[in-house]
């Protein structure tokens, strides 16, 4: 073997893998980075960031490298409980995704090939409008004068209970968060559940299964891939979602995505608002190292 033969797999392998890598560098590395060296900054006097050595002729202030932004993270429990709360949002939208996105899964793969790629186009349909327009549509649906709100307040008063207000409500920011993010769970689930064996099925029909006992022992287990990879793309995204919130659940609904915003926005401390970054990075790479953990976990135990 030549030289130059020896090296044309490398040469393949770098021209296959060097752009994902040069795209990570530059769109995920470089900003990371950045983020973890301004929490690390003192906020300057009128917003934005101090500099890193004093300037000539300055006797006093703030200047080079402090964890001050960290420490007023840690002493002050409610951003625990903002943190919590996200949590508690994005793991409720996963679960109401995935109640909702599998039926609809198991239909579309199921169902004739001529029909399947229109049921498609129509789960991704919303896409083709503005994210903005299609949340400010729920304001209208949701909204006091709303016919959804009649009805519901109407069936509310038969049973004695007062009217409630849907719109800048956490039901309000729930209905919104599952309406965005239901796709990404559709999709995925949809990829898995196409590729099983319907023999599989036959096969445990022959063998006295009833329909419950073919889908919890054949059908479920062959989809938790998907579920895993549906639930990491929904979960994620919302926790760190603040144009939902901002809009369906007023002022009184903040999750941590609003509260980064309003660091960079509003108050302008940068670096609580990079501290604030760097904490939800690690714990959305947490989840994501623990969903792949139990789908590789799941997936040995099915294989063994």
């Amino acid at each position: 073997m030549t030289k130059e033969e020896a090296n044309a797999p490398r040469a393949a392998r770098f021209l296959v893998s060097g752009p994902p890598l040069l795209f990570l560098v530059v769109f995920f590395v470089a900003p990371s980075l950045i983020m973890i060296l301004t929490s690390f900054r003192f906020p300057g006097e009128f917003g934005g960031l101090a500099p890193i050595t004093a300037p000539a002729g300055a006797d006093h202030g703030e200047y080079g490298l402090t964890a001050e932004a960290y420490q007023f993270f840690f002493s002050n429990i409610l951003y625990a409980e903002i943190f919590l709360k996200s949590f508690g949002v994005a793991s409720a939208t996963t679960l109401i995704c995935l109640v909702m996105a599998y039926p609809l899964a198991v239909l579309i793969a199921r169902s004739e090939k001529r029909f399947r790629n229109l049921m498609v186009l129509l789960v991704v349909l919303p896409f083709a409008s503005n994210f903005l327009i299609r949340i400010y549509a729920w304001m209208i649906i949701l909204g006091p004068e709303s016919g959804l709100s009649h009805f519901i307040n109407a069936i509310l008063g038969a049973f004695g209970i007062a009217p409630v207000t849907l719109l800048f409500s956490p039901f309000a920011v729930l209905i919104g968060m599952v309406y965005v993010h239901l796709p990404f769970m559709v999709l995925p689930l949809y990829t898995n559940l196409e590729k099983h064996d319907p023999s599989l099925l036959d096969a445990a029909q022959d063998l006295g299964a009833n329909g419950w006992q073919r889908f919890w022992r054949v059908t479920w287990p062959l989809s938790l891939p998907g579920v895993f990879s549906g639930s990491a793309l929904v979960f994620i995204p919302v926790l760190g979602m603040f144009a939902v919130p901002d809009i369906l659940g007023g002022t009184g609904d903040i999750l941590i995505g609003n509260l980064i915003k309003d660091q960079f926005l509003g108050t302008r401390d940068w670096p609580f608002g990079s501290a604030l970054s760097i904490m939800l990075t690690l714990a959305v790479l947490s989840v994501a190292g623990l969903t792949a953990w139990f789908a590789r976990s799941a997936t040995g135990r099915r294989a063994a």
